[in-house]
């Protein structure tokens, strides 16, 4: 199972990036998704899920409004699109799958079964 986020890079405040986890060996239509992030000397933080459905998204309040998550189970893929950015937006990204079957408040406690490697996007004037 391979996880692989990409698409960050360097813009300034205000910009737009679209983020892409592309997934090889996992049948994504039975997992939640999702993307932390984790900033320089700070926890890892959850920033939104997508349920194995679908149907349901969910963010963290620091980024409601700016970011859209979307999946594409056809093509096992979710994708994080980030408008409005903002400095402390500055980070790694990473993206998470599981638990199998699971919900997205298990994903967001970090109950993941796989992570991806992450991207780095930073916001800077």
């Amino acid at each position: 199972v391979q996880l692989q986020a990409s698409g960050g890079g360097l813009v300034q405040p205000g910009d737009s990036l679209r983020l892409t986890c592309a997934t090889s060996g996992i049948n994504t239509s039975i997992y939640p998704m999702g993307w932390f992030r984790q900033a320089p000397g700070k926890d890892r933080e959850f920033v939104a899920t997508v349920t194995w459905k679908g149907g349901g998204t969910y963010y963290a309040d620091s980024v409601k409004g700016r970011f859209t998550i979307t999946r594409d189970n056809t093509k096992g893929t979710i994708y994080l699109q980030m408008s409005s950015l903002k400095p402390e937006d500055t980070a790694v990204y990473y993206c998470a799958a599981g638990p199998r079957y699971g919900t997205g408040p298990q994903l967001r406690g970090g109950a993941a079964d796989f992570w991806g490697k992450g991207t780095q996007v930073t916001v800077s004037s």
